[in-house]
């Protein structure tokens, strides 16, 4: 697996777990802060590991492209 693969697959897990904590049991902060921590780490790759080896702007271009295609319970029709 490429290292850009590999980190485009550590973004759809960060997503998948946010996308959980939107269901999830927690309730109020707890909930809020996880899901922040999930999407601060999603933020942390694309600039620090992927832009690197892409460049800034393919690098979020990857991203977006990577969590539209991330299936989700709270995606209608997808």
């Amino acid at each position: 697996m490429s290292e850009i693969a590999r980190l485009l697959r550590q973004i759809e897990e960060e997503y998948e777990a946010a996308q959980r904590g939107l269901s999830g049991l927690s309730l109020g902060g707890a909930r809020h802060d996880f899901i922040q921590q999930k999407y601060t780490a999603i933020g942390e790759i694309a600039t620090e590991q992927l832009a690197p080896l892409v460049g800034e702007e393919e690098a979020w271009n990857l991203v977006c492209e990577t969590i539209d295609n991330t299936p989700s319970q709270n995606k209608k029709g997808k």
